[in-house]
């Protein structure tokens, strides 16, 4: 580490669980952060200024005025950017230092397959469902630990889906995939800002502790959050072996 990193990350390296070496561990991890909205933004920003070498950040959408009361990588100044670019402006002025590849276009297929297996973990940061069962297919595929949030009126919730382990459970395990599931976004319920600034930061945390190898990850446990009356509650789930994904009723 340069004398700049040694300043910059010093209170990161006055942690016993952290040190130099988990540090330097965050600096050669790639995380792969879908979604540049309201999760994505304060997940991706303490990201930055926490040192994670590269971020991808991947958004097909463009900055709208009504984005501008919780997804807070963007300014009033960038309406009409695409938000992938408009956060590599913000993450880069954090932290020039580090590599952001921004992506402005929506992954799928193989593309998306590959995003996934070129980064050491991946953050889904996204609001619906049929887009959040192909990036856990993804992972499930390249064996890549998935820390995924979601974040609706008052009620937020997070997980971490380590795959690299044989007995971990993935998303489907917990949300099968099904055609009648109602789909609730933000432009139709509304979102309590702060929620998703709670739960985006939750995320970044996870995918730290991930990075560095330091602590218990949420692997196993949903932490579910009601900001209205600020209560969490913590359920544990397990794998299902018949699961169509990573079960044996995917093989």
């Amino acid at each position: 580490m340069t004398d700049e990193q040694l300043l910059r990350y010093s209170r990161h390296i006055l942690l016993n669980e952290l040190g130099i070496e988990g540090q330097e561990r965050i600096l050669a991890t790639h995380v792969l952060v879908i979604g540049a909205g309201g999760l994505g933004s304060p997940a991706a920003l303490y990201l930055a200024s926490a040192g994670i070498g590269k971020i991808t950040l991947v958004d097909d959408d463009s900055v709208d005025f009504t984005n501008l009361q919780r997804q807070i990588l963007h300014t009033q100044a960038r309406v009409g950017m695409a938000k992938a670019e408009s956060g590599r402006q913000a993450l880069q002025a954090i932290n020039p230092e580090i590599a952001i590849v921004p992506l402005p276009q929506r992954l799928a297929g193989e593309v998306l397959a590959a995003q996934v297996a070129s980064a050491d973990l991946v953050l889904d940061c996204t609001d619906n469902f049929a887009t959040r069962h192909a990036i856990n297919r993804a992972c499930v595929q390249h064996k890549k630990p998935l820390v995924s949030g979601a974040a609706i009126r008052f009620d937020g919730q997070i997980s971490v889906y380590d795959l690299r382990r044989a007995d971990a459970p993935c998303y489907h395990c917990l949300f099968p995939e099904a055609a009648d599931v109602e789909e609730m976004r933000c432009a139709v319920m509304g979102v309590f800002a702060p929620l998703t600034g709670i739960i985006g930061t939750m995320q970044a945390a996870e995918a730290l502790k991930l990075a560095a190898g330091i602590g218990e990850s949420l692997a196993g446990r949903l932490l579910l959050l009601d900001a209205l009356s600020m209560e969490w509650r913590s359920v544990r789930f397990g794998k299902d072996p018949a699961c169509a994904v990573c079960g044996t009723g995917g093989s």
